[in-house]
């Protein structure tokens, strides 16, 4: 069945109609929802970057669906966030770093603001300079480029702070998104070296406290709060091997759990009491090492406390890996970096569960279970309903019971099997997922998930949906789409 899409362009050089393909979009919204009753989605992927709106409305699971607006819009991979009436989403053209406005109810460009690169760092082919997502306090919006550093705009698009970072360090690129804490705008910068997690005033943009990570490296993982019955606020950051809670009045580190890969892409989720996250890093297989001391008494020749590539030459694990412990890539492998490949065998590939809270390491006590197989790398997952849901590359969805990390559910989804980028979001009774192929896939959740529809916006996407007043915004590479129910 073919549909004939009307579509409201604000631009005069965008098509004005859309024919689409055998687009069925089930499970629609019946109940219109006052747009002064609709929930902001104020940062990547909804409150808290748990993927669920908190939106009460009942649906109905028939076709078709209406495309309210489409707009063209510049290339970027940051998803966009709904502040009252404006779609809000970053950008680049050529050497212009853009944050554009959107009006929520028509597509129509509101405004848009942009700055020059200050730097420009490489890029992974999959990742791009406007990756990280805007965050607002609904009154302004916060937005974060790794060529430039963030930059705080009033809803009207004008320029109340910035502040300059980096040149940063990343071999792929930039890709956490700020988010929001009291007063405090949170930005975490993990690079090859130099990684820092950084609190400024959002009123000001003045640095409040800088947590240093050297043992870090390049990550893209994005924090969420946590709040426990007594203490402080904690933002937990997911990093190389290491899961971090950190004061957020103060920077300092509270507990921490190791054993997560040495490169995370994907954020948290978490319930109560308990947090799941999960990811992927090369094949999840690390040489273990001695001590930095004891290689140093083997191999240091001219006793300078490092160690040169011909000095690990006679070691067959420092030979087979020394592209990876230098990590500054300066011909010298120091304490720190032999400190970071030390860590990584402790790190392995799999989807985890751990209990939230304590004081300092808390590997041991705080670990509920783990799962190690058919493990995504990059989408996040989702806990709805008390069903985990994990997305892999390939179209494999996994459902897992959260309280025991046992599969209930995995299959590959028919009709969809591409890539995937976008996390799971979930909202108004059911779960949406987005193909790198621009495959919109809705799915009836539960243990026992099944696919209601497949709807092909036949453009590439990486971008996360939105969901906000019965719509879903989905970003492609050139366009945004606001679809909701069409009305009988």
């Amino acid at each position: 069945m073919d549909t004939l899409l009307q579509v409201r362009s604000p631009f005069p050089t965008s098509i004005a109609w859309y024919r689409s393909k055998s687009i069925l979009f089930l499970g629609i919204l019946t109940s219109l929802v006052h747009p002064a009753f609709a929930a902001n989605w104020a940062q990547f992927r909804g409150p808290n970057a748990s993927g669920i709106s908190k939106e009460k409305t009942r649906v109905r699971a028939q076709p078709p669906q209406r495309t309210v607006w489409r707009t063209t819009i510049p290339r970027g991979h940051s998803s966009p966030i709904i502040v009252k009436h404006q779609v809000l989403l970053t950008a680049f053209e050529n050497e212009d770093l853009l944050t554009i406005c959107l009006d929520r109810f028509s597509g129509r460009l509101l405004w848009r603001h942009g700055v020059r690169r200050r730097s420009s760092g490489p890029y992974h082919k999959m990742n791009s300079p406007a990756t990280p997502s805007p965050v607002s306090d609904g009154e302004n919006v916060y937005v974060f480029f790794g060529d430039y550093g963030l930059i705080a705009l009033s809803l009207d698009g004008q320029e109340r702070w910035t502040l300059p970072l980096g040149p940063f360090d990343n071999s792929n690129g930039m890709g956490s998104s700020p988010i929001l804490a009291k007063d405090k705008l949170l930005v975490l910068c993990d690079q090859n070296v130099g990684s820092f997690f950084l609190a400024v005033d959002k009123k000001s943009g003045q640095q409040k406290w800088k947590a240093e990570r050297p043992d870090f490296t390049n990550g893209y993982s994005t924090p969420i709060l946590y709040q426990p019955e007594t203490g402080p606020l904690q933002v937990i950051v997911a990093g190389s091997v290491r899961l971090i809670a950190y004061d957020v009045e103060t920077g300092q580190e509270v507990w921490w759990v190791l054993g997560l890969p040495w490169q995370m892409k994907s954020t948290p989720v978490m319930d109560g009491n308990n947090l799941y996250i999960h990811g992927v890093a090369g094949d999840g297989q690390w040489a273990q090492v001695s001590s930095f001391e004891e290689a140093l008494q083997r191999l240091d020749a001219n006793q300078d406390q490092k160690l040169s590539k011909t000095e690990g030459s006679t070691d067959p694990v420092i030979r087979k890996w020394w592209g990876t412990m230098d990590v500054n890539g300066n011909g010298l492998v120091e304490d720190r970096e032999w400190t970071i490949f030390s860590d990584r065998g402790l790190s392995r590939n799999a989807v985890f569960g751990f209990r939230l809270g304590g004081k300092g390491d808390m590997t041991n006590a705080n670990l509920l279970w783990r799962y190690d197989k058919a493990v995504p790398a990059v989408p996040s997952p989702l806990l709805y309903e008390n069903v985990l849901y994990i997305l892999k590359e390939g179209g494999i969805l996994t459902t897992l019971d959260p309280t025991t990390g046992h599969v209930l559910k995995q299959s590959r989804l028919a009709g969809a099997p591409g890539e995937y980028f976008a996390s799971p979001i979930a909202a108004s009774g059911q779960v949406y997922l987005l193909s790198y192929e621009g495959k919109l896939i809705v799915l009836k959740p539960g243990a026992q998930w099944e696919i209601l529809a497949i709807n092909d916006l036949a453009d590439e996407s990486w971008a996360t949906p939105a969901f906000s007043d019965r719509c879903l915004f989905v970003r492609t590479s050139k366009a945004i789409y606001c679809l909701t129910a069409k009305a009988k």
